[in-house]
């Protein structure tokens, strides 16, 4: 019976002997079958679990290494956008600034020979905002406002803005050349008291020069949303319409002393880098009235006071409110 039960003992297990290639003592290793078939498991199950992991590595890799590529990829290709912008923004900066001369030259010419003035905005933005000829635009010459940088939108609004200009110009020319003998009266002061009230923006803010039009400057590195007109410290700023006051007092964003004016309609008017603003917030005013008193407060070079007109919270060209 015992020699039954070690026969069938010995049946489960293998045996592994290491013989000595000399005659030493020949070693005898016992494996269990239960033991060997786990440990075969173990190996395969390690095989494959090596075999996952090293190809997951790989695409692993494969995707990081192609995502870097496609990040680099668009980083250039939005730095060559970027480039491509600032050029058609210099070059659209060019045209308006080129507009603007052509504008002065055609007014100048229209003066000179006593024809009719302008008809598109009486030519006052063009050298003489408000219609002081006492302010010397030399001398005068403070800018400022919020730093913009230069966008598709910008871009293509300055763009409309001069191909608007060149028909404005052909019609202005060919009725100067029909007109030079006509002469009309001179231009009044920009913010006449005497003006009914309204609530839509119809005067000028203040006396002085406009230093920086509406639309790109500095070469087109910057988008200017409102005017500059500039004068000396001290100079009344004046509400071009009857609204509500909304804000008065200082602000951080680079316009320094503002005056914010709701008129109604979703319009709005606002006044920056006071050297003194004279109204509260939530206080009623009229056109006119005296609102604030022009300083070089916030991000400004010198005397002047930024004036915007904003329709629904978008900035527009104050030209066309300016009589």
């Amino acid at each position: 019976m015992s020699a039954e039960k070690e026969t069938k003992q010995t049946a489960e297990e293998y045996t592994i002997k290491f013989i000595p290639p000399q005659g030493g003592d020949v070693k005898t290793i016992r494996l269990p079958k239960l033991l060997l078939k786990y440990g075969v498991a173990s190996l395969l199950i390690g095989a494959l679990l090596f075999v996952g992991a090293f190809s997951y590595a790989v695409y692993s890799t494969f995707l990081n290494r192609n995502g870097a590529a496609e990040i680099e990829d668009l980083r250039q290709v939005n730095s060559i956008q970027q480039e491509q912008l600032l050029q058609l923004s210099k070059k659209a900066n060019s045209l308006q600034e080129e507009m603007n001369q052509l504008k002065k030259l055609e007014e100048d010419i229209r003066r000179l020979s006593g024809a009719q003035p302008m008809q598109d905005d009486k030519a006052k933005d063009a050298n003489n905002g408000g219609g002081d000829a006492a302010v010397d635009p030399a001398t005068h010459n403070g800018q400022g406002g919020p730093l913009t940088s230069p966008t598709v939108q910008n871009v293509s609004d300055t763009l409309v803005l001069v191909e608007q200009g060149l028909a404005q110009r052909r019609e202005s020319l060919t009725a100067l050349k029909e007109e030079l003998s006509k002469r009309q009266e001179s231009l009044g002061l920009a913010a006449d008291l005497s003006l009914p009230g309204g609530t839509t923006p119809a005067i000028w803010p203040a006396r002085g020069v406009v230093s920086s039009p509406y639309g790109l400057r500095w070469n087109g590195s910057d988008f200017h949303p409102g005017i500059d007109i500039a004068n000396d410290m001290g100079t009344p700023i004046l509400a071009t319409a009857d609204g509500v006051v909304r804000v008065a007092g200082w602000n951080d964003g680079g316009y320094g002393n503002m005056v914010d004016i709701d008129h109604g309609n979703g319009i709005m008017t606002r006044y920056g880098h006071a050297m003194q603003v004279a109204v509260t917030a939530g206080q009623h005013v009229r056109r006119g009235q005296v609102i604030a008193y022009m300083g070089s407060t916030g991000f400004s070079t010198g005397p002047h006071v930024h004036y915007e007109v904003r329709i629904n919270g978008q900035a527009v060209n104050p030209s066309a409110y300016l009589h």
